[in-house]
């Protein structure tokens, strides 16, 4: 009997702006697996139907993106990262059983790491932008590193209590207006939220006062160079980009489908930062 080739899939809708599958066929062809990955749109009144027919559509598992993280969550077992923040992106199959993660919280981490090595030396003055689902995952990751305190500013004040409450007292919950104060000397900061995505209002941040050993990372991937980062490169502070996080995240869904924990690597960089200096 010939082996069954391994297929996977991102789910989203909509998802054809997806890069993933050139990122999972670069890894496939680099090596050398028979296995292949495609998007599939599935709006979120048929999503619980098509996860629950997962195998039987021949996938092994998949990525979730916007809007169907929160009930690939519920549709799920979860792991304590995905229970953490409430939401899942990955899934597999693991003796009939869907299994899911939230690598959002590795990617994040993976490419701080790359982009600003021994950046966690600092442990005061880290503050996030936002408290959706992105931000949740970006507040675990940075507790489980180990930084005891993070400053969660966003404009419902209210979603900045809930992480407190979600996360306990590490989290200091903060208004908008509070930002500038919180800048003076701080070592992190991290835009969770969609400004300053292409189509997307601006995001108007000044730092001249942090740390000039301080670390700027932006979720957003496009732009690559978001104005808060190209602000950042200004001041000579090192920063972390959407792109390095999108790389990173996609490393342990790879692994569980195909059976090979790939390296991120300058190339495939190039190569989706050139995909997306298309749009």
């Amino acid at each position: 009997m010939t082996a069954k080739i391994p297929a996977a899939c991102v789910l989203g809708f909509p998802a054809r702006h997806s890069r993933s599958p050139k990122l999972h066929g670069y890894w496939l062809k680099r090596y050398g697996i028979a296995g292949s990955y495609c998007i599939e749109e599935v709006t979120p009144a048929a999503f619980p139907e098509f996860l629950s027919t997962l195998a039987s559509r021949g996938y092994v598992g998949a990525n979730v993106t916007i809007p169907h993280k929160e009930a690939a969550f519920q549709l799920s077992d979860p792991d304590q990262r995905a229970q953490a923040v409430g939401a899942a992106n990955t899934l597999w199959l693991e003796g009939g059983v869907l299994k899911s993660t939230n690598t959002d919280v590795e990617g994040f981490i993976g490419a701080l790491d790359a982009a600003a090595p021994n950046w966690d030396r600092h442990h005061d003055g880290v503050i996030v932008l936002g408290a959706g689902g992105a931000g949740r995952a970006v507040v675990y990751g940075l507790l489980e590193r180990g930084i005891p305190r993070v400053h969660v500013v966003n404009r419902s004040f209210e979603k900045a209590v809930a992480l407190k409450e979600r996360f306990g007292d590490a989290i200091l919950p903060a208004h908008w207006d509070q930002l500038p104060s919180l800048l003076k000397g701080a070592h992190l900061l991290v835009n969770s939220t969609s400004l300053g995505m292409a189509g997307q209002p601006p995001l108007e941040v000044d730092l001249e006062d942090m740390s000039v050993t301080a670390v700027v990372a932006d979720i957003v991937y496009v732009p690559l160079k978001t104005p808060l980062l190209r602000a950042a490169q200004a001041r000579g502070l090192a920063t972390s980009n959407g792109l390095e996080m999108l790389l990173y995240q996609a490393v342990t869904g790879f692994e569980h489908w195909f059976g090979k924990r790939p390296d991120v690597t300058r190339e495939l960089y190039d190569l989706l930062a050139a995909d997306i200096a298309k749009d």
